[in-house]
C-alpha cells in the first residue's frame, strides 16, 4: 500500500554509508516480506554479529518517518480509489504485514488509511515471519473467513509463497522486484498497479 521499498533502502544507503558499509539492491531485496527476526539473521550474517541491527532499524526508520513528515507518505497508485471501492461493496479488509504493530498504526492514521481497514495482523503478533503462511492464516481467523474467501495482495515473493502454501489466491502488485517464474506461476493475477486489482474483483469477484 505503501511505496517505501526505495525509501527504505535509499535511507539504509545513507545509513550504512556513515558506517563505512554498503548495501546491494539485491541483499535489500532479501528482506522484503520478511520479520524483524528474520531480517536482523540476514544483517549479522553479512555484516558481522557485532552489527548494531536494533539501532540500525530505530535510525532507518526515523529517517523514514521525518521524510513522510516534510514530503508526505507515498501512497501507491490507485489505492484509495481500490479501499474506497472495497469498503463500499462491504468487502472484509485487513492489514496483514511483517512490520510491527506501533509503525503500522502509525503509517496507516498518518496516511489517512485506517478507517478503511476491519482490522489488521503485525509481525509481531506471529511466530512465523513469511514465507510461512501463519500471518495470512490469523489475517483469515480474524476476519471470520475461510482460505478459500480470501485474496491476498502481495508485492514481495515472500508474500507471494506465504499466500500459496497458505492456500489462499494471491494477486501480485510487484515493487522494487518483479517476481521469478516459480512465483508468477503460485500468482492468480499480476498486474501493474493497485486500480488493475480493482478491475479483477469487479470481473472476478462478484
Amino acid at each position: 500500500m505503501i511505496d517505501s521499498e526505495r525509501v527504505t533502502y535509499e535511507c539504509y544507503k545513507k545509513y550504512l554509508a556513515k558506517m563505512g558499509m554498503e548495501i546491494t539492491e539485491e541483499f535489500y531485496i532479501q528482506l522484503l516480506g520478511r520479520t524483524a527476526a528474520a531480517c536482523k539473521e540476514k544483517f549479522l550474517k553479512q555484516y558481522g554479529e557485532e552489527f548494531p541491527y536494533e539501532d540500525s532499524v530505530k535510525t532507518v526508520h526515523r529517517m523514514m518517518a521525518e521524510q513522510f513528515l516534510e514530503e508526505g507518505i507515498p501512497l501507491k497508485k490507485g489505492l484509495k480509489e481500490l479501499l474506497k471501492y472495497l469498503k463500499n461493496n462491504n468487502y472484509k479488509t485487513i492489514v496483514a504485514t511483517s512490520s510491527e504493530r506501533k509503525r503500522v498504526d502509525d503509517i496507516l492514521k498518518n496516511a489517512g488509511l485506517t478507517q478503511y481497514f476491519d482490522a489488521s495482523i503485525c509481525g509481531d503478533e506471529v511466530q512465523n515471519g513469511k514465507p510461512h503462511p501463519e500471518v495470512f492464516l490469523k489475517a483469515c481467523e480474524k476476519l471470520g473467513v475461510s482460505t478459500q474467501e480470501a485474496l491476498v495482495l502481495e508485492d514481495s515473493e515472500a508474500g507471494i509463497r506465504a499466500a500459496f502454501d497458505g492456500g489462499i489466491e494471491v494477486i501480485c502488485v510487484p515493487d522494487m522486484k518483479y517476481p521469478e517464474d516459480d512465483y508468477k506461476r503460485k500468482v492468480t493475477f499480476l498486474c501493474n498497479d493497485l486500480a488493475d486489482v480493482k478491475t479483477y474483483i469487479e470481473e472476478y469477484c462478484q
